[in-house]
């Protein structure tokens, strides 16, 4: 099974990856194929709205100019997606937005393609505004009929500077659950013979 933990923070060994990285750890050792990807700080537009994907229907983005569609190409792949994002304004990272906004389209036009994956949300945040952000994601794993998850609490972790989560022993106990439930949850879904039922009514 592969799992692709998405970095939306534009800053490297922040309190986003730490927490990504305690979560890489636990499903490493449980034998999962692991990715983890730098998006914040890359660049990636937001979506047009040019429909092109529902024409084309090729798995990509008509907008190939930057690192959408190498990323989007790792989320096909993977049985478990998880985005993290800090808190920037009570709000996901402008990165994560885009990539929130072109994946969910981009899937959605080529027959739910994110359907029956596992999807998760990890926020680091100073003081307030993490919730929304845990929202903001979990909204477009639900649209796209994604499984997501629970934990000990919200998947949240709390610091300002660099590596302050680790002084957040209630956070990073809840990556670690987080993963656990993942890998659980993974390894039950590839048990089960039953196709998932996917819903094309809307959106065929």
């Amino acid at each position: 099974m592969k799992a692709v933990l998405i970095n939306g923070s534009p800053r490297p060994g922040g309190n986003t990856e730490t927490m990504l990285r305690k979560m890489e750890t636990v499903l490493d050792g449980a034998g999962w194929e692991t990715d983890f990807v730098q998006l914040g700080g890359k660049k990636i537009r937001g979506c047009m709205a040019c429909t092109k994907c529902w024409e084309n229907k090729d798995g990509k983005c008509v907008v190939d100019n930057d690192k959408f569609n190498e990323v989007f190409a790792n989320m096909l792949e993977a049985d478990a997606i998880v985005i993290g994002s800090p808190t920037y304004f009570a709000d996901v990272s402008a990165e994560t937005k885009a990539l929130l906004d072109r994946s969910g389209m981009v899937s959605l036009a080529n027959d739910r393609a994110f359907a029956g994956k596992i999807g998760a949300a990890v926020v680091a945040v100073r003081r307030g505004g993490a919730v929304h952000v845990f929202d903001t994601i979990n909204h477009m794993y639900l649209m796209s009929q994604m499984i997501v998850p629970g934990s000990i609490y919200w998947n949240i972790g709390r610091g300002l500077d660099k590596k302050d989560v680790e002084n957040d022993p209630e956070g990073i106990e809840n990556m670690q659950s987080l993963a656990k439930t993942i890998d659980w949850l993974g390894r039950a879904m590839k048990a089960s013979e039953a196709p998932f039922p996917k819903n094309m009514e809307f959106f065929g």
